[in-house]
């Protein structure tokens, strides 16, 4: 976990139970890119009286300390997920919303490449694509069609 001393951030109880609850989801495997309005709604739901505009703030702070990063697959509205140091791309279902993560050498090797070919020493990127799922047993449409999405 992330020591919040060592990154120059005073240790408050908001701040802990929001990086608990990236935690959480990090280290569970569920949903690892949360919102405000998520985030704020699992802290309700454990009985944590943090208001909106605090986890919008700590949110805001924990991005810019490198404790989060924010996802760029998401236009409608900053998305977070803890950053581990790893990196991973982004595949977004355009009917459900559901992301998947994944690494593949070959495109990291194509884009470091392309980089090169342009004349620039590559230091970050993101990849998001989107598109429709095609798996008949999809768990994640039926959840959504379940739920009312």
């Amino acid at each position: 976990m992330h020591n919040l001393r060592d990154l120059g951030l005073k240790v408050t109880g908001p701040r802990t139970h929001i990086l608990a609850v990236f935690q959480t989801a990090h280290d569970a495997g569920k949903q690892r890119h949360l919102g405000a309005e998520e985030v704020h709604q699992k802290l309700v739901l454990d009985g944590l009286d943090v208001g909106i505009a605090t986890v919008y703030r700590v949110l805001l702070q924990f991005e810019q300390a490198g404790i989060l990063r924010r996802s760029p697959y998401d236009t409608q509205r900053a998305v977070y997920e803890l950053n581990d140091g790893e990196h991973h791309d982004h595949i977004q279902c355009l009917d459900c919303g559901h992301v998947e993560e994944f690494v593949d050498a070959a495109i990291e090797a194509r884009q470091t490449a392309v980089a090169i070919a342009l004349g620039f020493a590559l230091q970050d990127h993101a990849l998001s694509m989107y598109g429709h799922c095609t798996k008949t047993d999809c768990a994640h449409r039926k959840n959504a069609v379940q739920s009312g999405e």
